[in-house]
């Protein structure tokens, strides 16, 4: 196998190319924001948020510090705390969970279907008790998990649904958005995501007026007038400054969209011969492509040949959420999440950005493809 290279870097995300394009539309908008001295819930935000709810055919949104606060929010909004417990999936980001413990309710991680990686349906009436409050499924990577199955689920049981939709930005099932299958949708703009901003940043998106009040509450002190406090509020409002990059990039999320579409299909092209597991959509989503996720045993030898050639890859994520130290005793459906412990050993996300060629594909997928084929060969596999 190769040890060096002198091919340019193929990064899991390319940042820096995506930002040089919308640089300045984005200083000029916030220009007009130093001029107008606009530091805090400055018009931008309001622009956005309404630019934003239209996307996700919503009638609310409100824009948060981060994307964490949003799902924290969400669950204060629902009134949702001690003694009782959220039904989530067992592998995903930490803030996930952790924004479960902030609201003080249970975490209860159900297993994920190793079809589309996300919550397995099947699994969650097992996990329901009386304390059970809300359900709170992850978009992972980018496909919608199976939410008319969940709202089915949500109906029968008198449950909310707060969708995790941190990855989730424009997918679809049916022409439905992901941000408007629950009571309320979550969306981070860390920088990395789909649409990203240059720092931190989040939103809640809802269709019900009453949660939209109580949700620019707070996040704003509790008040609606200034230094009148109607309620136990917090301070995570989207900063001004981060509007004004969300706004110049929501012109663009549609065309990144299509161009990680296609980039997951040439992938698939190139893939198709190699031994390797690929990523499914379901025939109804629109899978928006947060990440595209390869399984494979020999994954951490993989990525260090890769590295070796210039191609960065990552793991999204390394350990089940059950493993985490805050969540050890936390309820598992099956017990010990035995999906995601054996996937958590094998997923590898390869480089994945809209502004990737057919070439840069092509040299992931034949470094995938000799790699592959080398460990083939080594275990005497025909």
């Amino acid at each position: 196998m190769s040890t060096e290279t002198s091919l340019p870097a193929i990064p899991l995300v390319d940042l820096q190319t995506q930002s040089r394009a919308i640089k300045e539309d984005v200083l000029a908008r916030i220009g007009d924001v130093i001029d107008g001295a606009r530091y805090i819930l400055g018009s931008e935000v309001a622009e956005f948020e309404k630019q934003f709810a239209s996307y996700c055919n919503v009638d609310h949104c409100v824009g948060m510090a981060n994307g964490t606060e949003a799902l924290h929010m969400a669950l204060k909004a629902l009134e949702i705390g001690a003694g009782d417990e959220v039904i989530t999936a067992g592998n995903s980001f930490a803030a996930t969970a952790f924004a479960i413990a902030y609201s003080g309710a249970e975490a209860v991680f159900v297993d994920i279907d190793p079809f589309d990686f996300n919550i397995d349906v099947s699994l969650i009436e097992q996990a329901i008790t009386p304390r059970t409050k809300a359900i709170m499924p992850v978009h992972l990577y980018g496909q919608p998990a199976r939410m008319n199955e969940i709202r089915e689920i949500a109906r029968r049981h008198n449950l909310r649904i707060i969708e995790d939709s941190a990855q989730g930005h424009g997918g679809e099932i049916n022409g439905e958005r992901c941000g408007s299958f629950g009571d309320i949708g979550c969306f981070s703009f860390y920088p990395g995501k789909n649409l990203g901003a240059f720092g931190d940043g989040g939103a809640v998106t809802t269709n019900d007026p009453e949660l939209a009040e109580k949700l620019n509450l707070l996040r704003n002190y509790g008040q609606k007038q200034k230094n009148k406090h109607d309620t136990l509020g917090f301070n995570c409002r989207l900063d001004t400054v981060q509007a004004c990059v969300l706004l110049s990039k929501m012109r663009f999320i549609e065309e990144w969209t299509e161009n990680r579409r296609q980039v997951a299909d040439w992938y698939r092209d190139e893939l198709k011969d190699v031994n390797i597991a690929l990523p499914q959509a379901h025939e109804d989503c629109r899978h928006v492509y947060h990440l595209f996720v390869v399984r494979t045993p020999q994954r951490d030898a993989m990525i260090a040949e890769l590295a070796k050639q210039n191609i960065f890859c990552g793991v999204h994520y390394p350990h089940p959420l059950n493993t985490a130290g805050p969540f050890v005793t936390a309820p598992t459906f099956p017990q010990g999440l035995p999906v995601c412990t054996q996937l958590a050993g094998e997923i590898c996300s390869l480089p994945m950005y809209p502004e990737m060629t057919r070439e840069h594909v092509v040299r992931v997928a034949e470094a995938v493809g000799n790699f592959v084929a080398q460990q083939e060969s080594a275990s005497g596999v025909v």
